[in-house]
């Protein structure tokens, strides 16, 4: 083959690499407009600091690289890899708990050169692991397979506790629940795992450790201790209604910009993004929010086999619950967790691992005819 033959043959593998067609359009569109929102609201939450905003911006751009890598690769190579993820995934949980570090608690491996939170990989390796699972079984599961779907499910979670970290173990959990429903398990089931969950409700108790009580307590009633336990909660609550319908402005929130509320570049930017764009900025969000998980709904429906529907559908449905836990966190309707606003709040594996798993979804949608 000569030199101008092999030119061109790599060049048309790599246009064919950088096709847009692989791309969800509407999706990809949705996701780069919620990062832009995000490194708007970091800008303003983290005092204008332009290098908080630039590793933010970074991060973006590895997530969207990463997806663009995901979307070639097919659902069925995924599924293949799957086990092997799971097992990744699992071995870093344990070293998580070796060698981890953290704020009071072992969330964290730090490689040197990359730091991490391991969980956030297993909300998307624990759905990934169930949907293989189920792949080639006749569905709805019977109970055998149930039992062993449950065993998966609690081996990371038990590890994620261990941290501990109880919000994103219930959020794994979830995620994984998510797969199960979708596999069309049985309403008496359902009803079955609930009441087990309300009547273990006072042994989790017992074994919570004594901030994650004092959360539930500060929950029932946030003014009992407004300078101590209660401030997120009380400094969230006032920049949510103090934003009015408008908003103050862009960087003209009192709250964060007087630095009263905590964590406002993480867990509580919803809060400053609402004090700043009002109602109907959240409101705008919220439709953005919506569409993406529509948008995911769809193709997870459209998918040509069952890996692809449940792992995309879980995809969806756990996104939604991460938008929901959140919201209801800074307003006072949940008890306040370490959960971060997908796509919004500063951090890089939550926002790296959201991207990557949008990529799988879009590979699902791509291959759907192949």
């Amino acid at each position: 083959m000569s030199f101008e033959t092999q030119v061109n043959h790599w060049g048309r593998r790599v246009l064919h690499w950088l096709a847009p067609t692989h791309f969800d359009i509407p999706l990809l569109l949705a996701l780069m407009v919620l990062s832009g929102i995000s490194l708007a609201v970091v800008w303003s939450a983290g005092s204008q600091d332009s290098d908080m905003v630039y590793k933010q911006g970074m991060r973006f751009v590895l997530g969207f690289a990463l997806m663009g890598v995901c979307i070639r690769v097919p659902p069925a190579t995924w599924r293949r890899w799957t086990p092997w993820f799971y097992a990744v995934c699992i071995a870093l949980l344990i070293g998580v708990v070796l060698l981890g570090e953290g704020k009071g608690a072992q969330r964290w491996l730090d490689l040197g050169f990359l730091r991490f939170q391991p969980s956030e990989l297993l909300k998307l390796g624990l759905p990934m692991m169930l949907a293989w699972f189920f792949h080639d079984r006749v569905l709805p599961p019977n109970a055998s397979a149930l039992a062993i779907a449950l065993v998966l499910i609690a081996l990371p979670a038990g590890l994620i506790v261990i941290q501990p970290d109880l919000g994103t173990a219930i959020l794994v959990v979830g995620s994984g629940v998510f797969v199960i429903f979708l596999a069309g398990i049985s309403w008496w089931w359902i009803a079955a795992l609930a009441a087990f969950g309300a009547a273990s409700t006072p042994i989790v108790w017992h074994f919570m450790r004594d901030y994650q009580k004092n959360r539930i307590y500060q929950f029932l009633s946030p003014d009992a201790d407004p300078l101590g336990s209660g401030w997120q909660t009380i400094q969230s609550k006032i920049a949510v209604g103090s934003g009015g319908w408008s908003g103050k402005g862009w960087t003209h929130g009192t709250q964060s910009q007087l630095e009263f509320l905590p964590e406002r570049h993480t867990d509580f930017v919803l809060a400053v993004f609402s004090e700043e764009f009002g109602w109907i900025g959240v409101a705008v969000l919220m439709l953005i929010y919506a569409f993406v998980v529509g948008r995911a709904l769809w193709i997870a429906a459209n998918a040509r086999e069952s890996y692809g529907r449940l792992l995309g559908g879980a995809i969806a449905m756990t996104f939604f619950v991460y938008i929901l836990v959140n919201s209801a966190m800074i307003t006072g309707m949940m008890p306040v967790k370490g959960v971060p606003l997908p796509l919004i709040s500063y951090g890089g594996t939550s926002a790296v691992s959201l991207l990557v798993a949008f990529g799988i979804l879009m590979s699902i949608h791509a291959h759907r005819r192949v």
